[in-house]
């Protein structure tokens, strides 16, 4: 993983933004933003190993995501 790599976060961010719009539920955009990650970390990142893909892929989620607050409104079900 490379320095470049990191800048998958935004695009996470953006994709998560646009579902958003699209009416998603607040407490399930931190899931979709560890699924993105994990899809950027096995298909772009490290498509030859898929392990080390996924737990890159759920670093970047979880970065693009914020892990205290996604995790906060997981748990607390804060739906709209």
């Amino acid at each position: 993983m490379e320095i470049t790599d990191v800048l998958l976060i935004p695009v996470i961010v953006g994709l998560v933004d646009a579902l958003k719009g699209y009416g998603v539920e607040k407490r399930w955009l931190p899931v979709v933003s560890v699924l993105l990650g994990v899809g950027g970390g096995v298909l772009y990142l490290f498509p030859e190993n898929w392990k080390l893909g996924v737990l890159s892929g759920v670093i970047l989620g979880l970065s693009a995501g914020g892990l205290y607050s996604g995790g906060k409104v997981v748990v607390q079900g804060g739906g709209e």
